[in-house]
C-alpha cells in the first residue's frame, strides 16, 4: 500500500477483469449496485430465487429495515438440505458433488446421488437415535466427508449443527458442547496429521466425561481403519448406515428465520462466544454471494481451502456451492505435505476452475518459491479469491501473476463469522480491481468507514468499518435484537443502528474499502498506536520476506514495544542487512517510532488450521510468559523454534 507524505494511503491503479471473463461472468451489469439501492431491501429477491421454497414467503424483508426485529423472507418455509442435495437429482445426479482428497493422497467421489442417499442413511440414523428438530448436535471431525454429511443430515430433521474445529482440545470441545447444551455428538475415532495418526475419539472421550450433562449418543467415524472400542451410547457411523441402508427422511420444512447452525467464535483469543445463522437469510446471502462473487457454475470444480470448523467452510466449503449445485473439492491435509506443490497437483488433477485460500497460505507459497505452481498445469482455472485477512499487494501480485497466469480477476473478499457471507468485495464481471484493496461494498449492502463520532472519514483517512443497513445473512441476535444489550454487538448511535465490525480501514475516492486489521490489533508505543496490518505491510514489501507478523511486547523504557516476527522466502538469508533494510522501510514508510525493537527471523508463525496467525502466543512468547492454549494449532511444533530463535536472538539481547 503506498502512501503520501501524511501517511494516507494512495489509490492503486486498477486492473480490469480480461473481456473473456466478463462475457461469462454470472453477473456482469455495470448498474447493478445502482439497482440494488433502487430496489432495497426487495433487491435481495434475487438471492432468494436461487432457493426453492417449501412455503413462499410473505416479505424478503419484513418490518421496512430500520430498526430490529428483521425477518428475512418472512413467512417463507423451506429446508437446506434439500437445497443442497435434493433439488439437483433431476438434473445432476451422477454429478460429482463433493470430491475429496486425503491426507495420504486417497481420494473419493461422492455424486449428488451418492450424497442424497448417505445423507438420508444418517438422517434417519439421528432420528432413531432420538436427534429432533431444534436439538444441537455438536461435530467434532476433520476435513472427511462425513463431515458435510453430518450437517446436511441435521439440517434435514431441523436440528441445529455445531462444529468444532477437529484440532481444538478436548476442554474447547466441552465448553461449546456445555454451552449449547448440546446432547448429541459425532466426531471420528483419528485422523492423520503430516502422516502421523491423532486420537481423536481420546479427546472426545475426555469432553464427554467432564460435562455437566449427560451425552444422549455419540457417533463415531472409522477414519484410521483400526478397531474402535465403543462404550456405553456409543455407536458406529458404518454400523448405523448398514442399519438404516436405503431408508429415507423427508426433509422438516423451517421458518426462514429458524437457526441452521451456530458456530463459536474466537480460537486465538479469547472466550468462545456462540453465532446462530438462520436458515432463509443464510442460505439466500452465501449462494448469492457464491455465483456474484466467486462465479460458480453448476459445471464448475470449485476449492476453498478452508477448514469446515470456520465460518467459511459452513458458507463456501458446503452450502454455497451445493447450494449452487457444483462439485466441491474437500482436501484434508496441508499444503506442504508430502511435498510443497501439493496444492498446485489437486488444481491440475481435478481441474479446478475456482480457487479460493487465505493470504497466510498465499504467503507460505510465495515463501517456497514460484517454482512449485509453474511445475503444475493451473490453466483450469477462471477465478482466484483470498479470504480471512487483508491481503498485501506485493502477495496480491504473486499470487495473481504466478498462480493465475495474470489472466483470472482475484476477489479479495472481506467477512466475518458474524456476517455469514461476503459483504465487500469486487464484483468479478463488474469491477476493476486494486491489490490490496477489498472493494466496494457489494449491492445491497450498508457498508461505510466513520471516525469516533460516527461521521465518514474523509478520503484515505482511517476510520471504523461499520454496517449501517440489515443484510440477508445477518446473525440471530442482531436479527432479532438482543444482540444489542449482549456486549456483544454495537449499540444504536444517534442517527440509527449499525453493526461495528471491529475492523480499521480507509476508503478510497472510488469508494473502494481497504481493510487495516482489527481495531485492537494495534501497538501502543508512547502513546502513539500503531497498526499491526500496516506494519507487516510495510516489512512484506522488503525483498526476501515471505509474511510477518508484528506484536507488542514490554519494554522497560518505552512500556510497550514493537516486535516483528519475520518469515523469509526460501534459501534468503535473516541477516543484519536485511535487518536494516526492515526497520528502514518502516521508517520510510511510517516513522521512526514504529521501528520495531526487535526482529526475529523465524522458519513459520504459528498458524491455525485456517491461516491464522496467533498473536498472542508470539507476545508471551516476547514477554517470557507461560504459552496459552494452543490446541488450535496446525503447528505447534514451530513454538519452541521461535523461542530458541528469541533466546539467541542479538536484538534480544542488548
Amino acid at each position: 500500500m503506498e502512501h503520501d507524505a501524511d501517511g494516507r494511503l494512495l489509490d492503486r491503479e486498477p486492473i480490469e477483469p480480461p473481456a473473456s471473463f466478463v462475457a461469462q461472468a454470472n453477473v456482469r451489469e455495470s448498474g447493478i449496485r445502482r439497482t440494488f439501492e433502487r430496489e432495497w431491501p426487495d433487491c435481495w429477491e434475487r438471492a432468494g430465487d436461487l432457493l426453492d421454497w417449501d412455503r413462499g414467503y410473505d416479505a424478503v424483508l419484513a418490518g421496512g429495515g430500520t430498526e430490529p426485529p428483521f425477518r428475512w423472507f418472512a413467512g417463507g418455509r423451506l429446508n437446506a438440505s434439500y437445497n443442497c442435495v435434493d433439488r439437483h437429482l433431476d438434473e445432476r445426479k451422477n454429478q460429482v458433488a463433493i470430491q475429496w482428497e486425503g491426507r495420504l493422497g486417497e481420494t473419493e467421489t461422492y455424486t449428488y446421488l451418492d450424497l442424497y442417499r448417505e445423507v438420508n442413511e444418517f438422517a434417519v440414523a439421528l432420528r432413531a437415535l432420538g436427534v429432533e428438530a431444534d436439538d444441537v448436535v455438536t461435530l467434532y471431525m476433520p476435513m472427511i466427508p462425513e463431515l458435510p454429511i453430518a450437517m446436511l443430515a441435521c439440517a434435514r430433521l431441523g436440528a441445529v449443527h455445531n462444529v468444532v474445529f477437529a484440532g481444538f482440545s478436548a476442554s474447547a470441545l466441552a465448553s461449546r458442547m456445555e454451552r449449547a447444551e448440546s446432547r448429541f455428538l459425532v466426531t471420528c475415532d483419528g485422523y492423520y496429521r503430516r502422516g502421523a495418526a491423532t486420537n481423536q475419539k481420546n479427546k472426545a472421550d475426555n469432553a464427554r466425561i467432564s460435562l455437566d450433562h449427560d451425552v444422549e449418543a455419540t457417533v463415531v467415524v472409522s477414519r484410521l481403519g483400526d478397531e474402535m472400542h465403543l462404550g456405553e451410547r456409543q455407536y458406529g457411523y458404518a454400523d448405523l448406515l448398514t442399519a438404516h441402508e436405503g431408508e429415507r427422511v423427508t426433509p422438516v420444512a423451517r421458518d426462514a428465520t429458524d437457526p441452521l447452525f451456530l458456530i463459536y467464535t474466537s480460537g486465538t483469543t479469547g472466550a468462545p462466544k456462540a453465532v446462530t445463522h438462520t436458515t432463509g437469510g443464510y442460505l439466500a446471502h452465501v449462494a448469492w454471494t457464491a455465483r456474484a462473487v466467486l462465479d460458480v457454475k453448476p459445471e464448475d470444480t470449485y476449492w476453498c481451502s478452508a477448514d469446515i470448523g470456520w465460518i467459511t467452510g459452513h458458507s463456501y466449503v458446503v452450502y454455497g456451492p451445493l447450494a449452487l449445485g457444483t462439485t466441491t473439492v474437500l482436501y484434508e491435509g496441508t499444503p506442504d505435505h508430502p511435498e510443497k506443490d501439493r496444492v498446485w497437483r489437486i488444481i491440475e488433477r481435478n481441474a479446478v476452475d475456482v480457487f479460493y485460500t487465505a493470504p497466510t497460505a498465499i504467503r507460505a507459497f510465495m515463501k517456497w518459491g514460484a517454482e512449485y505452481p509453474a511445475r503444475n498445469d493451473l490453466s483450469s482455472l477462471r477465478l482466484l479469491g483470498t479470504v480471512g485477512e487483508p491481503i498485501n499487494p506485493r502477495v496480491w501480485e504473486w499470487y495473481y501473476a504466478h498462480v493465475g497466469g495474470e489472466s483470472c480477476p482475484i476477489v479479495d473478499t472481506w467477512w466475518q463469522t458474524e456476517t455469514g457471507a461476503i459483504v465487500i468485495s469486487t464484483l468479478p464481471g463488474v469491477d476493476a480491481m486494486k491489490p490490496g484493496s477489498a472493494g466496494r461494498p457489494l449491492p445491497g449492502i450498508g457498508a461505510r468507514v466513520v471516525d469516533g463520532d460516527g461521521e465518514p472519514t474523509a478520503v484515505g483517512e482511517t476510520g471504523h468499518l461499520v454496517l449501517d443497513r440489515p443484510w440477508p445473512g445477518m446473525p440471530a441476535a442482531l436479527a432479532t435484537g438482543e444482540g444489542w444489550a449482549s456486549g456483544g454487538y454495537p449499540r444504536r448511535s444517534a442517527d440509527g443502528w449499525r453493526y461495528a465490525a471491529g475492523d480499521e480501514a480507509t476508503v478510497d475516492a472510488d469508494g473502494y474499502v481497504t481493510v487495516l486489521g482489527r481495531i485492537d490489533d494495534v501497538v501502543n508505543v508512547a502513546g502513539r498506536r500503531f497498526s499491526t496490518m500496516e506494519l507487516e505491510s510495510r516489512i512484506v514489501e522488503v525483498e526476501g520476506v515471505a509474511e510477518a507478523a508484528v506484536i507488542g511486547g514490554d519494554d522497560r523504557d518505552t512500556g510497550r514495544a514493537v516486535y516483528a516476527y519475520v518469515s523469509l522466502e526460501r534459501d534468503y538469508p535473516g541477516d543484519d542487512c536485511l535487518r536494516a533494510r526492515i526497520e528502514e522501510r518502516v521508517r520510510e514508510g511510517i516513522g521512526p517510532m514504529a521501528i520495531p525493537e526487535a526482529i526475529v527471523f523465524t522458519p513459520d508463525l504459528p498458524k491455525t488450521r485456517s491461516g491464522k496467525i496467533m498473536r498472542r502466543l508470539l507476545e508471551d512468547i516476547a514477554n517470557g510468559e507461560a504459552l496459552g492454549d494452543t490446541s488450535a494449532l496446525r503447528n505447534p511444533e514451530i513454538l519452541g523454534e521461535i523461542e530458541s530463535v528469541v533466546r539467541r536472538d542479538p536484538a534480544d539481547e542488548e
